[in-house]
């Protein structure tokens, strides 16, 4: 009997496993519960909504304004209230166009190589007030940029040895405008980098009668 006494106990104890006790969900139970309260609050809430959202964007990168108020409204979140929580962001700093303005300008010309056309241009396409994008733009130095522009030129130089001048003057032009350089920036910097490269045109002068 005593066996029997003790197999009986034993199956007792494994007839619920650790894992399988009828009360081994109640903690996850709780924590699901818990997460969809705090929805419910968030959806009651939607100026905490709203902040969560920015919080969230400006963890990942900068972004201006009309960025963010942009997502906000593509989040469902009402004009008003998108407008009302991006003041308090721009009066605590934590959103400044002008400062993501020149911020932009410096890595998009560093990482990039773009000059002042296209660096205005996708400014403007982030809503960046005119005001800003000419102070932005203005902190760019004539130097830097023609430095710039005669990096990229020499890079490409090294694959078009098989080029006539011709087709040079071409496409290295056509390469620094699509960057947003000035057409007279863009000609005075090739053609001097195709002469330094010891490809210059050929002078008619000198050529065998």
């Amino acid at each position: 009997m005593n066996d029997g006494g003790r197999r009986r106990g034993s199956g007792a104890r494994s007839r619920f496993p650790d894992d399988a006790r009828p009360d081994a969900g109640a903690p996850d139970e709780a924590a699901q519960g818990e997460a969809a309260e705090s929805k419910r609050r968030k959806a009651d809430n939607p100026e905490q909504q709203a902040r969560d959202i920015v919080y969230r964007l400006l963890a990942a990168r900068a972004r201006s304004r009309s960025e963010l108020r942009q997502a906000l409204l593509r989040k469902g979140i009402d004009e008003d209230v998108a407008d009302g929580v991006l003041q308090k962001f721009v009066n605590a700093g934590l959103v400044d166009d002008a400062s993501f303005a020149e911020e932009w300008v410096n890595s998009r010309q560093r990482a990039q190589g773009l000059g002042r056309k296209a660096l205005g241009f996708e400014l403007r396409r982030k809503g960046i007030d005119e005001h800003l994008v000419e102070a932005a733009l203005s902190t760019v130095d004539s130097d830097a940029e023609a430095e710039r522009a005669r990096e990229l030129v020499q890079r490409k130089l090294r694959s078009m040895s098989s080029l006539d001048h011709a087709a040079k003057m071409r496409r290295l032009v056509g390469m620094l405008a699509r960057k947003g350089y000035s057409e007279g920036l863009a000609f005075r910097v090739v053609r001097e980098e195709i002469e330094r490269s010891g490809a210059e045109a050929p002078d008619p002068d000198l050529e065998t009668p």
